[in-house]
């Protein structure tokens, strides 16, 4: 079983993106012949949901490099302030979800995430019930009651707190209501999720994890700093310390359960790039672009041999 997991990041999603565009030139095959799962959490779910995008006849719609226009084009439409009140923040979501809303309607339609070409999994966080919610092919398909739109899990698992307001949808027999925001909150690196659903359903399977992050943040923050913050302070940066902190955790432990040769991580150091999930000047996208480019260049020989791994 050849498993894909991508992290969430905002528009760091675009690392990723790029790094799958290479995998899909040197083996001449679009993502979703190339693996059996597609997990993500965020943008790393708007990923796997767009790769695995069916057309009339249960083909591909696009391969990553389109993808990688839409974050392009429409990263600026969604990561947009209807209001410069400096006190809006403080009280309401960041941006005005009917811009987000609007590209996932225009990009998904109405294609129910049954209908995928490949087997998806993408993490969000149920408000109500407090508990994980994993939107994913194989639930859908058992039970109908829980298949939903591919923009509606789009849209579940990339509703980051203060970022975007929560989606509420009614799933489940009986029926059961659901608030949902962002899959980071509880697993922004998913690649544990998806390999423990991968061997509940296929027990003593053997696995390949290859999992993608969208770039480690460098910004330090120094005792003399934080010693005497408070809630306001740590309002500011404890979703993203949380976020990285589970991420590089769940790292360790794929890399402890897994032989090297069943798990690759592929990840770079931000050093020029902003970490901001919500950066999608024209300028901070060409940053990341080419830290993607170091990142393939630094893994060239490993890309090589994931190429000819998951062609064999």
């Amino acid at each position: 079983m050849r498993v894909l997991s991508v992290d969430g990041g905002g528009i760091r999603g675009i690392i990723p993106a790029l790094v799958l565009a290479e995998l899909e030139r040197r083996t001449g095959r679009p993502v979703c012949r190339l693996f059996d799962v597609l997990a993500g959490t965020s943008t790393g779910g708007l990923l796997a949901l767009g790769l695995a995008l069916p057309d009339g006849r249960g083909e591909p719609v696009m391969r990553t490099e389109h993808v990688i226009e839409m974050y392009e084009k429409a990263g600026q439409n969604i990561f947009v302030r209807d209001t410069h009140n400096p006190w809006h923040a403080l009280l309401h979501e960041r941006y005005n979800s009917d811009h987000i809303d609007g590209t996932l309607n225009r990009f998904f339609g109405d294609t129910p995430i049954s209908a995928a070409t490949v087997d998806v999994l993408v993490t969000s966080y149920d408000l109500l019930n407090r508990d994980v919610y994993l939107l994913s092919t194989w639930n859908a398909r058992e039970d109908p009651s829980h298949d939903v739109p591919m923009r509606i899990a789009a849209r579940a698992t990339s509703a980051a707190p203060t970022y975007f307001e929560p989606v509420a949808v009614r799933t489940g027999e009986p029926a059961q209501d659901r608030l949902l925001i962002d899959g980071g909150v509880c697993a922004n690196n998913p690649a544990m999720c998806a390999y423990a659903e991968v061997q509940r359903r296929n027990p003593g399977a053997e696995v390949l994890v290859v999992s993608l992050g969208t770039g480690d943040t460098t910004r330090a923050y120094p005792h003399h700093e934080v010693r005497d913050w408070g809630l306001a302070h740590w309002a500011r940066v404890i979703l993203h310390v949380v976020i990285d902190g589970a991420s590089e955790m769940t790292h360790l432990q794929m890399r402890e359960l897994l032989q090297p040769a069943r798990y690759v991580r592929m990840q770079v150091e931000l050093q020029r790039a902003s970490d901001h999930l919500d950066d999608a000047s024209d300028d901070n996208v060409d940053l990341l672009r080419a830290e993607a480019a170091r990142l393939i260049a630094e893994r060239d020989r490993d890309l090589d041999q994931l190429a000819a791994l998951l062609t064999a």
